[in-house]
C-alpha cells in the first residue's frame, strides 16, 4: 500500500472542521478536534520580562512554547518581544488564564485576542459614496489619475482636465470601482508643490467629473486645506500616504464628513525616503507606525470602522523589503482593517524585470496577485482593465 503523506495547508478553524469532516469524524469530535489543528504564531513586543516568563511557563503547561530573549530570563532588560507558539486550544487556554494574573497581562490577554479574531475575520464593510465595500467577497480596484506633470509612470498625460476627465470615464467603463485622483507626484526625489498648485490641478477634475461617473472619487494627498476642498468639491474618500504624519488635520477633514480614511505608511518624505531605508523589524515597524496613525485619526474623530490602512510599497523601502512585506502581508489583518496595496509599476517591479514603468503590465499583475493571496481587499492600479480580470481570477482562487 502507498500511504502518501503530505502535508495540508490549514488557515482556520474553519478549515480544519472541514478537512476532519471529511474523514468521517462525527460533529462532537469535529468541535474538539479543530482547535488543535489550528498552528499560530504570536509575535508581541515590549512585553516586561516578568510577564514574559509567566507566559512561556503557562504555555509550556499546555504543550506550545514561548520563545522570549535571553535578558529576559535572568530579568536583565526591560522589555522583550515574546514569540508564541501554539494551537488555536492551547490559545485559548492561555488567554483565559492570563486575565488571572497581574503585570499588565489581562490587558495583553485582551490585545492577543483581538489580533487573533482580527485575523480570522474579515473587516466590516466601508461605505464610500455609492459604493458599499463587503471585503472578504472580492477585491476592489482602485483606479490611478495623476494630474501631475512629474509622477513616475504617467506623469503629463493628464495634466489636461478633459484628457484627466476622459481617463477617468474610462477607467470606470474598464470595471474601476474608486478612481484616486492626485495632484502632487510622490514618487522617489519627489519635491513637493503647494496647496493652492495642488488645488489647480484637482478641484476642475472633481468638479467636471460629477454627473459623469458613477463611481466614488478618492483624494490622494497630505494636506488638510486640499483634503476638505476635494470632499467639499464631490470626493468621498481621502488617501493620504503620510498617515496623518505630515498633517494631522487630514484626520479632522476625514471626521468632520465622515468619509473613509486611507493610512499609508511612509518612511521620510518623497524626496529622501528611498536613502539607504533600514529596519530592524520591518513589518512590526510597520504596523506600529500604522496603529499610530490610527490613534491619530480616532482621536480627531474617525470612526475606526472608516480607517484603511496602506503598507506603502515603495515608499521608503528597498526591493527585497518591498518583496519580503508582500510575502509577509498578511500580518496586517492583525489590524483589523481593510489593507490597500498599490504596486503598479513601482520601480521594484522595474528592477527586478529590467523593464520601464509603461512595460510593466505583466510584473504588476504577479503582484496584484501575490497581494491578494495573502490579504489585500483593494488593490490601487494604473492598467484598470487588465487589473480587474487579474483580480477576478485570483479571488476565484483565494477567495472560494
Amino acid at each position: 500500500m502507498k500511504y502518501l503523506p503530505r502535508v495540508i495547508d490549514i488557515k482556520d478553524e474553519a478549515a480544519a472542521q472541514k478537512e476532519i469532516e471529511a474523514i468521517g469524524v462525527k460533529e462532537y469530535g469535529k468541535r474538539i478536534m479543530a482547535p488543535k489543528g489550528v498552528f499560530l504564531c504570536v509575535k508581541v513586543s515590549g512585553v516586561r520580562p516578568v510577564a514574559a516568563n509567566i507566559i512561556k511557563q503557562e504555555m509550556l503547561s499546555r504543550g506550545g512554547e514561548a520563545a522570549v530573549s535571553h535578558g529576559a530570563l535572568d530579568l536583565s532588560v526591560k522589555a522583550t518581544d515574546i514569540l508564541i507558539f501554539g494551537t488555536s486550544r492551547q490559545f485559548s487556554e492561555l488567554l483565559g488564564k492570563l486575565k488571572l494574573h497581574q503585570f499588565g497581562l489581562p490587558e495583553l490577554s485582551k490585545e492577543i485576542s483581538q489580533a487573533l479574531s482580527n485575523n480570522e475575520q474579515c473587516p466590516p464593510p466601508i461605505k464610500c459614496g455609492r459604493l458599499m465595500m463587503k471585503f472578504g467577497k472580492r477585491t476592489y480596484i482602485m483606479g490611478i489619475l495623476n494630474v501631475t506633470p512629474d509622477s513616475f509612470s504617467d506623469g503629463g498625460r493628464f495634466v489636461n482636465t478633459e484628457d484627466a476627465i476622459d481617463h477617468a470615464i474610462q477607467m470606470e467603463k474598464d470595471g474601476a470601482d474608486i478612481i484616486d485622483i492626485g495632484g502632487e507626484s510622490t514618487r522617489p526625489g519627489a519635491r513637493g508643490v503647494g496647496a493652492l498648485e495642488e488645488l489647480k490641478r484637482v478641484i476642475p477634475v472633481i468638479k467636471g467629473l460629477k454627473g459623469k461617473i458613477n463611481i466614488p472619487i478618492s483624494i490622494d494627498t497630505t494636506k488638510s486645506d486640499v483634503a476638505r476642498a476635494a470632499v467639499k468639491a464631490g470626493a468621498s474618500m481621502i488617501n493620504d500616504i503620510s498617515g496623518l504624519h505630515f498633517d494631522a488635520k487630514v484626520g479632522k477633514v476625514a471626521a468632520d464628513f465622515g468619509v473613509p480614511l486611507v493610512l499609508m505608511h511612509i518612511r521620510g518624505k518623497p524626496r529622501t525616503m528611498q536613502k539607504d531605508p533600514k529596519y530592524k523589524d520591518l513589518v512590526g515597524e510597520i504596523m506600529s507606525y500604522l496603529s499610530d496613525a490610527i490613534k491619530v485619526a480616532e482621536s480627531s474623530g474617525v470612526k475606526k470602522e472608516k480607517i484603511i490602512v496602506d503598507p506603502g510599497v515603495g515608499f521608503g523601502k528597498t526591493v527585497f523589503q518591498n518583496l519580503g512585506l508582500l510575502r509577509r502581508l498578511g500580518e496586517l489583518r492583525s489590524l483589523g482593517r481593510p489593507v490597500l496595496v498599490g504596486t503598479s509599476r513601482k520601480s521594484t517591479i522595474g528592477k527586478i524585470l529590467d523593464l520601464p514603468p509603461e512595460e510593466r503590465v505583466e510584473g504588476t499583475a504577479a503582484t496584484v496577485a501575490a497581494a491578494i493571496m495573502r490579504g489585500a481587499d483593494i488593490v490601487r492600479v494604473h492598467d484598470v482593465r487588465q487589473m480587474k480580470r487579474v483580480a477576478a481570477m485570483t479571488d476565484a482562487i483565494a477567495r472560494a
